[in-house]
């Protein structure tokens, strides 16, 4: 079962360095991009993207989503969420900018399948 959990910033560092540890360094992930904004609307960014590592730098309070398209960075983030399954996995990634623009990540479990 999954459970939705705050991640505070002091623990953003090591939460994200252990989930991408453990969970994208050996597989490859993929993930689907969304941003949310009243100004905005609904905008997808991108769907099925290799998904190699999300990181937090408490120096800058930069939050940095590295897709194998380009990275996705938010500056000092308002507030995170995570959509974490029973092992661990982070099935979803809420990120509130702080004009309450919200970006989603959604991860897939399964392996991106190359062409032969």
């Amino acid at each position: 079962m999954s459970e939705t959990k705050q991640i505070t910033p002091d623990r953003m560092e090591q939460y994200f360095d252990g989930f991408s540890k453990r969970f994208l360094r050996q597989d490859n992930r993929t993930a689907d991009v969304e941003v949310l904004g009243m100004d905005l609307g609904d905008q997808v960014e991108g769907e099925g993207i290799r998904l190699i590592g999300i990181t937090y730098e408490p120096k800058t309070r930069e939050l940095e989503v590295e897709l194998e398209s380009g990275t996705l960075r938010s500056y000092k983030p308002k507030e995170v969420w995570a959509i974490e399954e029973d092992d661990g996995f982070i099935q979803a990634l809420e990120i509130v900018r702080d004009d309450d623009t919200k970006e989603i990540v959604r991860v897939r479990r399964q392996a991106i399948r190359r062409a032969d």
